[in-house]
């Protein structure tokens, strides 16, 4: 069954791990999850890729921001702030994804309106149908 393109989003995963990067990757793919995913390493590069207008770059419609908090240059609140104080990019859809437990994060993640915030879980397993849970709510809410 040929996927709709237009309902597609755009993700940008923004993380430093090479082995969350893989785990993303290994859980899409595992839960059939076509959305293209894009990767920026730290915030520094994410921003560029937001605001870039390149052929073949992150697209500037339909896109979602799946975001690690502790990063070198860069890390994910500032990278946050950046998004929010950027009439551009403002209302871009960003979900943390991150080792964080810590409720200061999570209270300064809220505070920068995030649309959920997310513990990575420790197995493959768990990460998973973590993704699997994430495809499912953006696959219900109309984002922009």
């Amino acid at each position: 069954m040929q996927a709709d393109t237009t309902k597609l989003l755009n993700i940008l995963l923004v993380d430093d791990d090479d082995v969350d990067v893989m785990n993303v990757q290994r859980a899409f793919k595992k839960n059939n999850i076509l959305n293209p995913l894009f990767i920026a390493r730290d915030g520094v590069e994410a921003l560029e890729m937001l605001r870039a207008d390149e052929p073949g770059g992150l697209p500037k419609e339909r896109r979602l921001v799946l975001l690690d908090l502790n990063m070198p240059r860069m890390n994910g609140l500032e990278l946050l702030r950046h998004i929010r104080d950027d009439p551009a990019l403002r209302s871009l859809t960003v979900i943390v994804l991150t080792t964080s437990d810590d409720e200061r994060d999570k209270v300064d993640a809220y505070n920068l309106n995030v649309a959920g915030y997310i513990v990575k879980p420790v197995t493959f397993v768990a990460f998973v149908e973590a993704m699997a849970a994430l495809n499912k709510y953006w696959s219900i809410n109309e984002l922009p």
